[in-house]
């Protein structure tokens, strides 16, 4: 098996704000990054407008506003989203010939695991909580070129219509992949950054990146042990649903 960590939703670098989450029952709104592209395929255009119903509704519960509090512009509502993954879907995209080289490679029954850095909306020790958010099993990855046009709608990399030469698509295993309903802290600042847990980095098996960090890489970590992680992620028991929100 092989498996790779990939950092995913919006953030300081990619749109400015992090989507909540709440520290005491690791319940959380899954915000993709704003999109670059601006030719669409007809009726593939996503926009973050159809998040806003998550993160109100999330916001309303804790009484919380989702403009002062989580630093979400009302204005950026109607600007498209790149979508990915898109756990409706159980897709990821990724450039396969260079960050996403090595996961270009993965076969059936390999791993995608993704991770977030949300913001607390109560105490919880760190100003952002690093956490996983989503798995997949993978069943197959596919040349987006290769894509047929009754299959655009179901990945960020198919839905515009500029994409680069060697752009890949994971589809996932229906079942075993999904968002998280509730998201599984990793994470602390230590050494001068966000690192995954000492405690948690012995559990998985290790990282290939030096002392678990996370908070930004070019290239998505792999796991020294998948097998480790994998079980590791079963003792966990946190189901997985197949939408993003």
């Amino acid at each position: 098996m092989n498996a790779y960590l990939v950092r995913i939703g919006v953030d300081q670098a990619f749109g400015g704000w992090n989507a909540p989450v709440d520290p005491a029952t690791g319940e959380f709104v899954y915000v993709p990054i704003p999109e670059s592209a601006t030719e669409f395929h007809p009726t593939c255009c996503r926009r973050l407008k159809e998040f806003q119903p998550a993160l109100e509704q999330f916001c309303s519960l804790r009484h919380i506003d989702l403009h002062a509090d989580l630093r979400c512009d009302p204005d950026t509502f109607n600007q498209p989203i790149h979508l990915d993954p898109d756990f409706g879907y159980l897709t990821y995209g990724d450039d396969g010939s260079n960050r996403g080289a090595g996961i270009k490679t993965l076969i059936d029954g390999d791993m995608l695991v993704f991770y977030a850095g949300l913001r607390p909306v109560s105490q919880c020790g760190h100003k952002l909580l690093y956490a996983l958010v989503g798995v997949y099993v993978v069943a197959e990855v596919v040349a987006v070129p290769s894509i047929p046009p009754d299959r655009w709608h179901e990945n960020a990399h198919t839905r515009k219509v500029k994409h680069w030469a060697h752009d890949i698509v994971v589809r996932a295993k229906t079942g075993v992949s999904g968002r998280l309903e509730k998201c599984i802290p990793i994470g602390e600042w230590r050494d001068g950054a966000y690192r995954v847990r000492n405690d948690v980095l012995e559990a998985w098996g290790g990282l290939s990146v030096k002392d678990g960090f996370i908070q930004r890489s070019a290239v998505p970590p792999s796991f020294l042990v998948p097998e480790k992680f994998s079980e590791w992620l079963r003792q966990q028991g946190v189901p997985l649903i197949e939408r993003n929100n």
